[in-house]
């Protein structure tokens, strides 16, 4: 089992910036991947970035693409999204989730039914 715990998020304007924590623990060395998603109400999850557990793996959405940044520590088990310049359009509940998909440690995996765990969601609000 894996545990996964959102931070960082909040209420900001836009064109500011907010930095979003995902730490993992227990049974982590069967990831093999971490993926952010965002859902907003009424919408369906919608996949935002993702990278390799031990590789340097990162895929964005075209929505993000160029404004926000993933990483990772592997030593604090926590990966990190970097988010810049937020739009309104980026207002969601923010899910990180692990992958035990080997081929998503190199290959981008987008699909929420790729991700085995996922932690509770960090609520991220952008005003205009």
């Amino acid at each position: 089992q894996v545990q996964l715990v959102e931070s960082g998020g909040g209420s900001v304007q836009a064109g500011a910036s907010l930095r979003l924590s995902c730490a993992a623990s227990g049974r982590t060395s069967d990831t093999y991947a971490v993926g952010w998603f965002r859902q907003a109400p009424g919408e369906e999850r919608e996949f935002v970035a993702s990278i390799g557990w031990s590789g340097t793996s990162t895929y964005y959405s075209d929505s993000v693409k160029g404004r926000f940044t993933i990483s990772r520590d592997n030593v604090k088990n926590t990966v990190y999204l970097q988010m810049n310049n937020l739009k309104p359009e980026d207002t969601a509940g923010y899910f990180c989730a692990i992958s035990l998909y080997e081929h998503c440690s190199a290959y981008l995996c987008f699909r929420p039914n790729e991700y085995a765990y996922w932690g509770q969601g960090t609520q991220v609000t952008v005003s205009s």
